[in-house]
């Protein structure tokens, strides 16, 4: 084929539509082929994942019949309660409560937390100041909407270590002196530049709580982490996990939902939470949405890894223009973010349109900073998802203050999570941004 005839076949066939400079694509060859052993190493933890999640499926004897769905109060809907049972099994749980009736991780671990807390009960954070979305949830702003500060639960917090890690002195410290009912972590960032906590991490922080206090309940918001690492936070002591079905647990195939997965005792009590006391779990519609929950579950080690590569190679491309990128390349991961410093609010609004036109759906479409509810600082994303604010779908957020860092997050695919990022550097390039 002539390069005459080629340019014609790639104008014609749409190849060349996203402009990438020859820089940026020969630096994206350099980095593909530097985390290359990091790449095989995430694979290897894939195919562990998946092994776990087929014996869940197997053991729990899945067939067609489990994907009926119910209508109604959703009485003795076989598919929804072994739903519960696969979950747990793959999550290293006693039981699960999986529902498409969560309308997001907030919303799983608001139901969390009022399941276990009563009037009077401290709840004491160890991972420093939670996630934006749960401020309200705790009362550390508003009033009167209900929060936990409304109905008498005590809120104190135990900040990390300058370097990052738990401060597990302060936290037996604090449990000796008086009751407290669940000591919280996060195991991901948030909107912060500190490490994400490793299952090595949480184990240490279980087993210090455990020691000091027996009777706290540990609980973990797992956001962001599912199938990273071999173990999950049940496996080393958590009472209680919470995470989104949009996240990595869904496999990009659920269109909503979360889990709650832990001691059976306490699942149940969230049950009474999410729908009634006396009712719980025995009631909720699954209205044709289990076959997507499962198929989800089965993917998600795998489309966790496409993530996992996505994020590798995002820090691999920006650290050769020079930007700080955490985790580093090549950095041992418990979660699917990757954090990039850009040093800029304009270079911010960049990033995330560029990676919004590399997107699958609303390419043309771009991202401005606004007011979201739940944020104190204006907030812009980048999310061109099959199901809107899908962040196991390639996306990247970040609200517009110094340092001026965006979170970048997923990618169903590790050759369109490429091009995606791709293009975030290209609109760096465009705007000036880039060295």
């Amino acid at each position: 084929m002539s390069d005459t005839t080629k340019g014609k076949w790639r104008t014609c066939f749409g190849v060349d539509i996203f402009g990438i400079d020859e820089k940026i694509e020969r630096a994206s060859e350099k980095a593909a082929q530097t985390c290359a052993p990091v790449f095989a190493r995430i694979e290897r933890m894939a195919a562990k994942n998946s092994r776990k999640v087929l014996a869940a499926f197997a053991e729990n004897r899945v067939s067609e019949s489990h994907f009926a769905p119910s209508t109604g109060y959703g009485y003795g809907d076989r598919g929804r309660d072994t739903l519960d049972k696969v979950f747990a099994r793959a999550l290293g749980a006693e039981d699960a409560l999986v529902r498409h009736h969560f309308v997001s991780g907030t919303h799983a671990i608001s139901t969390a937390l009022f399941a276990v807390l009563r009037p009077g009960d401290v709840m004491l954070s160890c991972s420093g100041l939670p996630y934006d979305t749960l401020h309200g949830v705790i009362g550390l702003c508003g009033s009167g909407q209900g929060s936990l500060k409304d109905y008498g639960v005590q809120y104190e917090q135990i900040d990390l270590l300058p370097a990052g890690g738990l401060d597990l002195d302060a936290v037996a410290g604090r449990l000796r002196q008086s009751a407290v009912k669940v000591a919280y972590l996060q195991r991901s960032r948030g909107y912060s530049l500190r490490p994400s906590l490793t299952i090595e991490a949480i184990a240490s922080f279980c087993k210090t709580v455990k020691h000091a206090s027996p009777d706290t309940l540990v609980v973990v918001d797992n956001c962001y982490g599912e199938f990273v690492e071999e173990m999950e936070p049940p496996q080393v002591g958590a009472d209680l996990i919470i995470g989104s079905l949009i996240k990595n647990p869904g496999g990009g195939m659920a269109d909503s939902g979360g889990y709650i997965a832990g001691r059976h005792d306490l699942v149940e009590l969230a049950g009474y939470r999410l729908t009634a006391p006396g009712v719980g779990r025995e009631v909720g519609a699954s209205l044709g949405n289990t076959r997507a929950l499962f198929k989800g579950l089965f993917f998600a080690p795998h489309v966790t890894a496409q993530a996992l590569k996505t994020a590798v190679f995002a820090a691999a491309l920006f650290e050769q223009f020079g930007f700080a990128a955490t985790p580093r390349w090549d950095a041992p991961r418990t979660d699917i973010i990757e954090t990039i410093e850009l040093g800029d609010a304009d270079a911010l609004v960049a990033f995330c349109q560029g990676l919004q036109s590399g997107s699958p759906i609303d390419a043309f479409v771009r991202p401005e900073p606004w007011d979201m509810p739940g944020y104190d600082s204006p907030v812009i994303m980048a999310a061109g998802a099959f199901t809107l604010g899908a962040s196991i779908e390639l996306s990247a957020d970040a609200p517009l203050r110094p340092p001026y860092a965006v979170w970048m997050q997923g990618g169903l695919t590790f050759e369109t999570g490429m091009v995606g990022v791709q293009c975030a550097a290209q609109a760096l390039l465009n705007g000036g941004f880039l060295k």
